[in-house]
This record gives C-alpha cells, structure tokens and sequence, in this order.
C-alpha cells in the first residue's frame, strides 16, 4: 500500500509536468494547425533561462516569472520571421522548419552552458518533506501536483470567459469563418505560439528543480508530449489531461513492476491507441 501510494504521486507530479508542456502543443496544433518539433526545445530553454536567473538572484521565483517570458518573446520571433513565411505550403515545410530550430536551440544550449548536467535547489518554502500516511514525500512533487490542475482551471477559464480566449477557440474551429468576421489572423497565430511557447518555458522551468537539467532534457519532453497528445486526441485540452495522466501513471509504475519494459510501455499504449482509437480518447471525428 505505501509502495503504491508513492508510485501514484511520482506518476501524478509526471503527469501534471506534461500536461503543462502538452497544453501548448495542443494549442498550437489545434489553432495553426503545426506540430511544433521545436516544442521540447522551448521547454529545455526554459529550464535553463530559470536556472541562469536562480544563480544570478538567487530567486526561484524570479526564474519562474521571467524566464517563460523571455521564451516567449524568442518564440515569437521565431514565428513571424521564420515560421510565418511557410504558412500555406506543404506542411512538410512546416515539420523541416521546426526541427530545424530544435537542433539550433539545443546546439546553442550546449554552446552557452555545456554538455554538463545542473541542479536547481527548489524554493526554501517548498523543500523538505512532507509525511502521508506513514511515508515522506517530497513537498516540491505535491507543490507540482497541486499547480497543475490549477493551471488547468485557469486556462478553462481563460478560453471560456475571455474575450481572446473565445476568438482562440473559434479560430480553432473555423480559422476561414473567423477571418471573415475581422479575426487578424497573423496577430492571432503569433500570440497563440508564444503562449504555447510560454507554457512550454514555465513546464522547463518548473522542472528544473524536478530532475536536473542538462541538453537532452528536451529531445525527451517532445517525444513524451506527441504521446500525450495522440493519446487524448489532437487539439484537445481535456484529452492532453487525461493522457499526461495516464502517462505520467504508467511511467510511474512502470519503473517499480516492470523496469525492463519500462521505455517501452508508452509506446505500446500508442500503438493501442492508434489501432483501437486512432483520433484519440477526446478526439473529434474530421
């Protein structure tokens, strides 16, 4: 039982760290309709900017704020001078474009700070431990379980009662009905990849005090959040929930009952997925 309820919290702090990453794939996906390889990328950069800002101010906090923001901006001109030129063609253009900044962003970390892994102190109010029922767990863990399912809510609420949030979703469903009505479309796409990119960056750097940091943190991210992604269902933000749920789970007990089938274990479920579900758990029939 103690056994099962610590692999339950490792699976759901996992889980709640994708979901944040597959918030913004999703989103991107669902409004430009781009599969974002650079992605991962985006949330490796973020962990390193917060990283950088914990070591010049020693602040947690202050890495948390800002280096989303600053991946942001970089993702934002990204778009409007690399990624806008390519709308229109063949989506191939697209993948080889973004790939293509993944590997300039992941060069250009190991250029700035090196092959070397880093580790990132939580904040001295989340660390420690904290005891449930009998055992000690990490608090900074519950501090992420905790943190995304009210990222979650708030982004609901965003989409469902603002102003922008509802132009985003009727994009999402008719990009050609919503330009037709006065939606500027180039303004639209570029702020909705720096918010993907945003949540990407606040992903890394909430992660950095999770495991540590090093170059090859995004390669793994990516392939993890297309997992996410296919599994709840493209463009789907209740399917990216429910998927990083079952993922974040099944990495979980997948190390302590079965270790040697451990990395093989989301891909058997993608396979699954796509043989018995292909649109995924939450998707819609096109």
């Amino acid at each position: 039982m103690e056994g099962f309820l610590i692999n339950v919290l490792n699976g759901l702090s996992w889980g709640m760290l994708l979901f944040m990453i597959s918030m913004g794939l999703t989103t991107v996906f669902g409004v430009m309709g781009v599969l974002n390889f650079a992605h991962g990328s985006l949330f490796m950069l973020g962990a390193y900017m917060s990283m950088q800002l914990v070591r010049w101010v020693s602040s947690f906090w202050v890495g948390l704020i800002f280096a989303p923001l600053f991946v942001a901006l970089l993702a934002i001109a990204l778009e409007r001078f690399l990624l806008r030129p390519v709308y229109g063609r063949d989506v191939s253009f697209q993948l080889l474009l973004t790939f293509g900044i993944m590997l300039f962003l992941d060069d250009g970390v190991r250029l700035v700070w090196g092959p070397a892994h880093h580790v990132v102190n939580p904040p001295d109010i989340l660390a420690g431990v904290f005891p449930i029922f009998g055992q000690t767990y990490p608090v900074y863990r519950l501090f992420l379980i905790a943190i995304g399912p009210a990222l979650g809510l708030g982004l609901w609420a965003f989409f469902s009662y603002s102003r922008w949030g509802k132009i985003i979703r009727a994009a999402a469903m008719d990009r050609e009905m919503a330009e037709i009505v006065g939606v500027r479309a180039p303004i639209l796409f570029t702020s909705v990849f720096g918010f993907g990119a945003w949540l990407a960056a606040l992903g890394g750097a909430l992660a950095a005090p999770h495991q540590s940091v090093g170059p090859a943190i995004g390669e793994h991210i990516i392939i993890e959040s297309f997992i996410v992604v296919v599994i709840g269902g493209m463009g789907s933000f209740p399917g990216a929930f429910v998927g990083a749920l079952i993922l974040g789970l099944l990495a979980s007990f997948g190390a302590t009952m079965a270790p040697d089938f451990q990395m093989a274990l989301p891909y058997i479920l993608l396979a699954i997925i796509l043989l018995t579900r292909p649109r995924g758990i939450f998707g819609e029939e096109s």
